[in-house]
């Protein structure tokens, strides 16, 4: 292979335009090395921002899931509420002892904490 003679070539422009044509190239890379650092920050600010609002819409998709169980329990409540009015309405329209069962369904009240707590007790 014949060795390269272009590292030995003088160059026909003057010394000091090479130079500053290096030079203004060099700037011009560094800018495009600043433009690029830049846009890489702002991408990696974005990303933050955008799994941030990612992360709200999980909250708010979960409260949404919350909020349609309560609502499917309005109308059992609402059925709830009317059988105790019912009840209250033929207790007061009823001139019969308070003794007297009374059919059909029934609130009642468990007291479930007092109860564990009982039961706990018994096991210590």
């Amino acid at each position: 292979m014949r060795p390269s003679i272009a590292a030995s070539r003088a160059s026909h422009l003057p010394s000091a335009a090479p130079s500053a044509a290096a030079a203004a190239k060099l700037v011009e890379k560094k800018k495009e090395y600043d433009a690029v650092s830049a846009l890489e920050r702002a991408s990696a600010l974005y990303l933050e921002r955008i799994s941030a609002l990612a992360d709200d819409c999980e909250v708010m998709a979960d409260a949404g899931e919350a909020h349609g169980q309560v609502l499917a329990q309005w109308p059992r409540m609402f059925e709830i509420l009317g059988q105790f009015l019912a009840t209250r309405q033929q207790l007061e329209g009823d001139e019969t002892p308070s003794d007297a069962p009374i059919g059909g369904e029934r609130l009642v009240r468990l007291p479930i904490d007092e109860l564990e707590k009982e039961a706990e007790s018994k096991t210590s």
